[in-house]
């Protein structure tokens, strides 16, 4: 399973009618493959619509999208409201759940790490591994990335909360327990830690239309 993340700048004051246009279209578009999820920003980066479609490999990617643009009916008519567009190609780490539909939300923070290589994943992923259950009783895990064509040596996790308030007390709860962040486990344990050279995150918010809320 592959996810291409499409992350798209919008004109200010355009994110209402882009996500009208794209919601139009998307009902065509969902008869060759469905939408995972749609997230506008709150906070970070301003303006900013980001979509994720899961495939099977490059290949169907390919398949389909060329099937939806045959159809004429696909991409959305918003070439004017865009200012740039960004995609990647992500592979799931062996803890990342599949993006199905349901409500994790309505609140979810995707925090975007550049990794110092790519040797730097098999460390990152045995850390998420033993810390991964106990950290999902506090909230859940909606996806857990490394990027494979697009941004390099990047990973990506998006969590789900009920509130920004939420958030922040979740975020206490799980350094309190001494298991997390994944640092605090590579201390306890003894393992090696991974390498960061860059940090963001974002608060994202689901259109009306994703099967993510």
């Amino acid at each position: 399973m592959i996810y291409e993340m499409r992350t798209y700048d919008l004109k200010p004051h355009t994110q209402a009618e882009f996500e009208k246009r794209f919601g139009e279209a998307y009902e065509d578009r969902k008869k060759l493959s469905p939408l995972a999820a749609f997230w506008h920003t709150e906070f970070g980066p301003l303006n900013q619509v980001i979509h994720v479609w899961g495939y099977k490999d490059l290949e169907e990617r390919m398949r389909i999208r060329e099937a939806a643009a045959k159809a004429g009916k696909w991409p959305p008519n918003t070439r004017e409201l865009i200012v740039a567009q960004r995609a990647e190609i992500m592979i799931p780490l062996a803890v990342s759940p599949e993006l199905k539909p349901g409500k994790l939300g309505p609140c979810f923070e995707m925090r975007i790490y550049t990794l110092a290589g790519r040797a730097e994943v098999p460390k990152l992923a045995k850390l998420w591994e033993l810390g991964i259950p106990e950290r999902v009783k506090l909230s859940p895990l909606c996806a857990a990335w490394v990027s494979e064509l697009g941004a390099l040596n990047q990973f990506i996790h998006i969590w789900g909360y009920k509130s920004v308030e939420d958030r922040n007390a979740v975020r206490v709860k799980a350094q309190a327990t001494g298991n997390w962040p994944p640092s605090a486990l590579a201390k306890k344990t003894g393992l090696p830690g991974y390498e960061i050279v860059k940090q963001e995150n974002k608060i994202l918010a689901p259109a009306s239309f994703s099967p993510i809320q």
